[in-house]
């Protein structure tokens, strides 16, 4: 990151300068008065001249050590650790430098009569300062200036009486959930923020250590658990605040079912992340309860400073910038300062939305965005943005992504997420970027939907890139549902629920992997780094424990077949790529367990502040064609393995021929010319399965990376391999979830 130059001017603000002048009389007065301390019955006239001839000398040489020790960094009413730090350290250089002055210049003589001299003379005697009057002086100024900075803060905070101040009038009472940091800072805000409307009745927290304790001058009232019901009996609160940023989602769906069972409001402390992301006062920041707070699953939370380092002073690509999760991506790469972000869409709305966003809101210099209208998948447009811009590193985000729409237009979603790919990957790698992170989705494991299988499809044209440009690093980034994104589910059951429902559920048992959109943002940077740092841990894994391989009849047999399914009337043939040849890494995030459906739906049902057994009915529509009760994060050829990264997994597999890829685009490319929705579809279904035959582990031609991993376990825990030889892996037990034409219509 580029570094900041410290500004060598004055540390004083014009505005500190009246707490100068009387930081200045208080350590005057703290001199003065510690000669009288050490002289409590009569001041001798000597120390007192020294003290009437010093004192200015105190006064003038103190003022330019406060300014130089950064005391006035901040107002009094703001004064906290470092600012007493800084006071400490000017007072002990006020003292020193008073002592010395007095050594040095000696400016009070008393004359003594000196023995076996001549009558009448005397020897002169330098006064001193005595060590009492010293630590006096030093003890009184830091008391004075101490203490006028907390009785400043405490004044401005009212905290003397706001901890025991009755409600007034039209003021809300508010119990805190969660008695540490978080906590603490609620506190003080709304203690210090009367305009707020809000009066702190006390604290939850489940620490038993903390029981009984007085916080900020508030009582913690018991635990989250047992207590809760009793204490919101009892306290009868305005409104809930959870501060524990890091709760898990079971202890924020507990705190939110009592409370809604007594129609209190509950709002939620921002966790770190959303504070840096945003500006204003701590209480200010505090929002309503969101769905994604009661998931069940610790959010994944990454250093951006430290993950997204590669990105500083980086000509970064941003393609599907107006999106939700480019416009994400924007935001958080904005943060490490790069040299510049090419914001790319085909949509002039988005376009002009997310720039004035980063100029006007994040504060973006103007200086570090170029904004480009465009579209992916025109070849000789994407030169010339290249050419023009430069990008070192470049994140794919543009895609559709709508699974419904994207059956109803197939030859739209093969030409957009598959060839759009496949174009800006190449051109990346003709132009000499770095990086390619492709945004991928869990849709595109042993994909039954047209969707799935252009973003598999898309991972391929990776595959092939890779091989050509090993200059470039390409890795794609798979994940589950985002919440909160254009293709959520959740959008949908909001307009649902204000519509007054009901909310459509295809099957009860349908489950889906959930994660939010920071934390899919943080991911794909992540992934930038890892595709890196993981290459050569990977090749080496694959060089070291891949068998050889041992060409045989059922092996060329099977691998002959499958060829023939995807190079068609070519009769061309994949073939293994060598381990050496650089590929395509794919990155997966560690979701945790996946979450019913239905579950969610009654819990944004429950949030909205309704009972999803008397207020709005949870419908079950029926499953529509090719839609699976269970998405999985690995292909059956794939091998899960562990990289630098925590809660990241990489999907090893062989990768494909760049010979295979290029006859497969050959094909497709020709029926999306022709507009053939039908062809095109039964073709992509075709050459995803034979992907799955060619790797499958049953097959002799299997090797290594595809056999079973004992330590990890294996890719799915639904997967059942097939009795005979390269026979195909099947993903599911219900037969609806087999992978069947994806598009679904008269001619398919």
């Amino acid at each position: 990151m580029r570094r900041r130059i410290r500004s060598a001017a004055l540390p004083l603000h014009r505005h500190s300068l009246p707490q100068l002048a009387v930081d200045g009389a208080l350590v005057a007065f703290a001199y003065y008065l510690a000669f009288e301390l050490r002289f409590t019955t009569r001041l001798s006239v000597h120390y007192s001249q020294l003290r009437a001839d010093t004192i200015w000398w105190v006064l003038a040489g103190s003022l330019p050590v406060l300014v130089l020790s950064r005391v006035y960094q901040r107002r009094w009413r703001y004064a906290g650790q470092r600012d007493y730090e800084a006071v400490v350290l000017a007072v002990a250089l006020i003292v020193l430098l008073t002592v010395a002055g007095v050594e040095i210049v000696r400016p009070v003589h008393r004359y003594i009569q000196t023995t076996g001299h001549t009558p009448g003379r005397a020897a002169a005697v330098a006064v001193v300062l005595p060590n009492t009057v010293i630590v006096l002086f030093a003890l009184l100024s830091l008391v004075f200036l101490v203490g006028i900075r907390a009785l400043a803060r405490t004044v401005y905070e009212r905290r003397p009486l706001a901890a025991f101040r009755s409600p007034r009038r039209g003021e809300r009472t508010v119990l805190i959930a969660g008695a540490g940091e978080g906590g603490g800072m609620v506190a003080r805000e709304i203690m210090r923020n009367r305009e707020l409307g809000l009066v702190p009745v006390g604290f939850l927290d489940d620490d038993p250590a903390k029981r009984g304790m007085r916080i900020e001058g508030l009582r913690v009232r018991g635990n989250t658990e047992g207590d809760l019901p009793r204490i919101l009996d009892e306290a009868e609160p305005d409104e809930v605040i959870i501060a524990i940023p890091s709760a898990p989602g079971s202890t924020r769906a507990r705190i939110v079912r009592e409370c809604r069972a007594r129609a209190i409001p509950v709002r939620t402390l921002p966790t770190v992340f959303e504070l840096l992301q945003t500006r204003g006062a701590l209480a200010r920041q505090v929002r309503e309860v969101r769905v994604e707070d009661v998931l069940g699953r610790q959010p994944v939370h990454m250093e951006l400073a430290q993950v997204g380092s590669y990105l500083a002073g980086e000509t970064v690509l941003v393609t599907g910038a107006g999106g939700s999760i480019g416009a994400e991506l924007c935001r958080q790469i904005a943060w490490v300062e790069p040299h510049r972000i090419v914001l790319l869409d085909h949509a002039e709305d988005n376009l002009f939305s997310i720039r004035r966003e980063l100029e006007d809101e994040r504060h973006v210099p103007r200086s570090m965005l170029a904004a480009v209208l465009a579209d992916c998948k025109e070849g000789e447009r994407m030169r010339e943005v290249f050419a023009e811009q430069r990008p070192t590193v470049v994140f794919h985000a543009a895609a559709y992504k709508h699974v419904g729409l994207m059956e109803e237009n197939p030859v739209e979603a093969v030409r957009n997420n598959s060839i759009g790919t496949r174009v800006v990957a190449q051109v990346a790698g003709e132009s000499g970027a770095a990086r390619f992170v492709l945004v991928s989705t869990d849709k595109a494991v042993a994909p039954a939907t047209v969707m799935g299988a252009s973003k598999a499809l898309a991972e391929f044209a990776l595959e092939a890139a890779a091989a050509r440009f090993p200059a470039t690093r390409y890795a794609a980034v798979r994940f589950g549902n985002v919440l909160g994104s254009s293709g959520s589910v959740v959008p949908i059951f909001r307009r649902q629920i204000e519509r007054g429902g009901p909310l459509t559920v295809t099957d009860e048992r349908m489950t889906r992997y959930f994660m939010t959109i920071p934390e899919a943002v943080q991911l794909i940077i992540r992934s930038g780094s890892l595709s890196e740092d993981d290459a050569l841990a990977s090749a080496a894994r694959g060089r070291g424990s891949a068998p050889e391989q041992r060409p045989g009849r059922a092996g060329e047999r099977i691998a002959g077949r499958a060829g023939e399914r995807i190079a068609g009337r070519a009769g061309e043939r994949i073939t293994r790529a060598d381990r050496a040849v650089p590929t395509a890494e794919v990155f997966v995030l560690d979701m945790g367990e996946p979450v019913r459906i239905i579950d969610l739906a009654r819990a944004m049902i429950d949030l909205s502040g309704l009972d999803p057994d008397r207020d709005i009915d949870v419908e079950i529509v029926g499953r529509r064609p090719g839609e699976k009760l269970h998405e999985e994060l690995f292909n059956s050829y794939e091998r899960r393995r562990p990289t630098t990264a925590e809660k990241i997994l990489l999907a090893e597999r062989q990768p494909l021929a760049v010979a295979a890829v290029e006859t497969i685009f050959s094909e497709i490319g020709l029926l999306v010319l022709e507009g053939d929705a039908a062809g095109l579809a039964a073709k992509v279904s075709e050459l995803v399965a034979a992907r799955r035959e060619i790797t499958a582990p049953g097959s002799a031609d299997a090797g290594g990376p595809c056999e079973a991993d004992d330590e990890a376990g294996r890719p799915d825990a639904d997967v059942h391999a097939g009795a005979g030889s390269g026979e195909r892996l099947v993903a599911d037990v219900d037969a609806n979830d087999a992978p069947g034409p994806l598009v679904h219509s008269p001619d398919s």
